[in-house]
């Protein structure tokens, strides 16, 4: 009866955690509402102050579980259990936020401890299991925002943390134990980050040289998963396609390419051994006289594997640097724990053989510039791209074959990402997708061009070469690693404070105290 009640006292904060995980989803693409984040971040916290650790769990899980239905809500195209597995097992890292941040909420230092407890939660979601999914970060959001241009100064765990903090400070002025001092500081402190923010100068000059690029969407025969069986015909799209932008090259209403970009799957069926796909290639590669950056699954490089990549296929010299696909998506493109699974889960085998990952990073030079590689939603993740920005990337590519989940906001998600991911490197980021969203991003952040989904799309664009480089990149990854070293330090320093407070926190409602509020087991 006891814990009945008490499950009866933390009810309301648990509705009111759910409905600020449903906020924070509603603050990216499709539905891109920013400044929910930092409405839902308060809200959240105010679930979680006064609480135990165990009320923290579940009011954390309750949280992160509606947060990741309503951002991912696209993997239901693969299936509708593969949907609520992911949000369970996202949801469950902000169970572990819930309980730290419960206890961090009563040290003095807790305006410092929240948000670097945030960066924390993401570092985690981004790293494991199976490489991990940064597909949640608040950085994401904020692409159309004067905020946004904080990723150019501390890069995407960095504007994460402002973005919490600003939750954090709003919470500071409304919070009911917050003295007048705090209230003015907090206030004050906000309006800083944000309108500092918007005096940001993103720099777009180029070093000199231009580039004019192709990106080709070919488009393919069909919507979600049934296109897998129609490869060729995926292939024979972008060569049309790309035989169409040669033409209008000849006809002089379309300046000529210094290099053609095709889409991640563009073909299917290896190139080097399939000679009726290479002779559609090379017939391309000929047609426009400039290299064609191909995305071509491999056979091998073991029995039963292939690999994603993005191969430079030269009109005189053929088929040269392969960039192989670093990230893989686990249950998508390679199955973990394989032999153990497909006994049980049919649907896998449609999964087809294991994704190889690939060794090193995607730095193509190519014809006296140099371009950095990424497929698909490896832009998600920090290692990849900063790794090719240390390869001296001056133009950033993004190879992409988004089709299976056309229509359901994945597509648009991903183009947020690419833009920040502009944003924070200060390159020129051009997207090549099989049936969408293909286009142009600036350094800035600002879009050139945006194709649509399911319809060819064929944009050639003159771009800068850019060799400076942002301080985001400059810091590379110690951000990150100092703000998850602190959030840590903060749950350290939070747990050890709890086991020595003996009294309530002034101004606890007795119903909130550790003491007296608990849930079932």
């Amino acid at each position: 009866m006891d814990r009945l009640r008490a499950f009866g006292r933390l009810l309301p904060r648990l509705v009111v955690a759910i409905g600020a995980g449903a906020l924070l989803g509603l603050a990216f693409e499709p539905h891109d509402y920013p400044w929910l984040a930092v409405v839902a971040v308060p809200l959240f916290l105010a679930t979680l102050d006064g609480v135990s650790v165990k009320a923290g769990i579940l009011i954390g899980a309750g949280f992160g579980i509606t947060y990741y239905s309503v951002l991912v809500p696209w993997l239901s195209v693969i299936g509708g259990d593969a949907a609520i597995a992911l949000a369970i097992l996202e949801g469950l890292f902000y169970a572990v936020f819930g309980a730290f941040a419960s206890q961090a909420l009563r040290h003095r230092l807790w305006m410092l401890w929240i948000p670097c407890l945030w960066v924390a939660t993401e570092y985690a979601t981004a790293s494991v299991p199976f490489g991990g999914f940064p597909w949640g970060r608040l950085a994401w959001a904020f692409a159309d925002s004067p905020v946004g241009k904080l990723a150019s100064l501390v890069g995407i765990p960095g504007l994460s943390f402002a973005i919490a903090l600003l939750g954090v400070l709003a919470y500071a002025v409304l919070r009911r134990r917050s003295k007048l001092g705090l209230r003015v500081v907090a206030l004050v402190a906000g309006v800083a980050i944000v309108g500092g923010s918007a005096l940001i100068s993103l720099d777009t000059a180029g070093n000199g040289k231009t580039v004019t690029a192709a990106m080709v969407q070919g488009n393919v025969p069909g919507k979600g998963l049934e296109f897998l069986g129609r490869a060729r015909t995926v292939t024979r799209n972008h060569l049309a396609a790309t035989l169409e932008l040669q033409e209008r090259v000849k006809a002089g209403s379309q300046v000529k390419p210094d290099i053609v970009i095709w889409p991640e799957n563009s073909t299917d069926i290896d190139p080097f051994r399939d000679p009726e796909t290479k002779a559609d290639i090379e017939q391309a590669v000929k047609a426009v006289g400039v290299p064609i950056l191909v995305g071509a699954v491999l056979e091998g490089p073991g029995d039963n594997e292939r690999q994603t990549t993005g191969v430079v296929w030269d009109p005189v010299t053929g088929p040269g640097q392969v960039y192989a696909k670093r990230h893989p998506v686990p249950f998508g493109e390679y199955i973990p724990f394989r032999e153990q699974l497909l006994p049980y889960i049919k649907r896998l085998e449609m999964v087809g053989r294991q994704t190889a990952p690939g060794k090193v990073p995607g730095v193509l030079p190519i014809n006296g510039v140099t371009y950095g590689d990424v497929i698909c939603f490896e832009v998600a993740y920090d290692d990849v791209v900063s790794d090719v920005m240390k390869g001296g990337a001056q133009i950033l590519v993004v190879q992409t074959n988004n089709a299976t989940y056309g229509g359901t906001g994945q597509p648009e998600q991903q183009f947020a990402i690419t833009r920040m991911r502009a944003i924070e490197t200060g390159r020129t980021v051009l997207i090549a997708s099989t049936s969408g969203i293909s286009g142009v991003v600036r350094p800035d952040g600002t879009v050139e061009h945006k194709s649509g989904q399911f319809v060819p799309d064929v944009y050639v664009a003159s771009v800068p070469a850019r060799d400076a480089h942002t301080l985001a990149t400059r810091l590379g990854g110690w951000p990150q690693w100092i703000l998850t070293g602190l959030g840590i330090m903060g749950a350290v320093v939070a747990l050890v404070s709890r086991r020595r407070r003996t009294d309530p926190d002034p101004g606890t409602p007795p119903a909130a105290t550790p003491s007296r509020e608990k849930i079932p087991a």
